[in-house]
């Protein structure tokens, strides 16, 4: 006797004998392991790309970690920088209004908030930066409210600042050249002083470009003139006047 099942067809072997399990399963149509196509994962696959992954999320946190440190930090610098500079900013408005300034030019125009809203739109470490900047200009302003005569180099003409930095290291030489001819009394020991002196203007100038930039500070608008062409002028003439001299003495001699 043959059972059907609605949707299912069943073989039953002529002899009476029941199905056996592979011949069910064949019959019955249902696709095994290798026939579905999944792919079974090795477990030590699977554990290696978790430590990976907890790795980087931890690297990550680390990360944020130092940055919100750093961003802390900086937040707090900003903060004593700032009462620092207002402090000052008070005691020299004072002493300014005191001396006859009108407290109206004290104040910063719209101009110039805007300038430095934009100077600290970079975060906490703008701030900062922007802070000690304005830390400078106070410490000039009190140096040169506390000095008293015409001697104040910073509020100098560029040229005549620059003048007292570029000139002795532009004289320097010369004067070497000049006492080594008195003394040698010319010959030998002058022809070297004169091919020595030849790179010294070069020297010279170098030096008193450095010298400038160590002397002064940059102006409100950040920018320091070193007057270069004046500078190369100051350094050139001394050398060239003393190498003709020289030369002079030695084909007179």
């Amino acid at each position: 006797m043959i059972r059907t099942v609605p949707g299912v067809q069943q073989r039953q072997p002529v002899d009476g004998t029941p199905p056996t399990e592979d011949e069910g399963a064949v019959g019955s149509g249902g696709p095994g392991p290798a026939e579905s196509g999944e792919v079974v994962e090795p477990k030590g696959d699977a554990w290696t790309a978790y430590l990976a992954a907890a790795r980087q999320l931890d690297a990550v946190r680390r990360d944020a970690a130092t940055a919100a440190g750093e961003q802390h930090r900086s937040v707090q610098a900003a903060r004593e920088e700032l009462t620092g500079v207002r402090a000052r900013l008070t005691a020299q408005q004072g002493r300014l209004v005191d001396s006859g300034v009108p407290a109206m030019s004290l104040s910063p125009s719209p101009p110039e908030e805007s300038v430095a809203a934009r100077s600290m739109s970079g975060g906490p470490s703008a701030v900062l930066a922007a802070l000690r900047t304005a830390s400078g200009w106070v410490t000039d302003a009190d140096v040169a409210l506390t000095s008293t005569g015409w001697f104040r180099p910073g509020r100098w003409p560029a040229r005549l600042r620059n003048l007292a930095v570029y000139g002795p290291s532009a004289l320097l030489v010369p004067l070497i050249q000049v006492v080594l001819h008195l003394v040698a009394e010319g010959g030998p020991v002058t022809v070297a002083a004169l091919l020595v002196g030849l790179p010294m203007p070069a020297v010279a100038f170098v030096a008193g470009w450095i010298g400038v930039g160590r002397l002064f500070r940059p102006g409100p608008d950040g920018r320091l003139d070193r007057t270069p062409r004046f500078g190369a002028l100051v350094c050139l003439v001394p050398a060239v006047s003393t190498a003709a001299g020289l030369l002079l003495a030695l084909l007179a001699g």
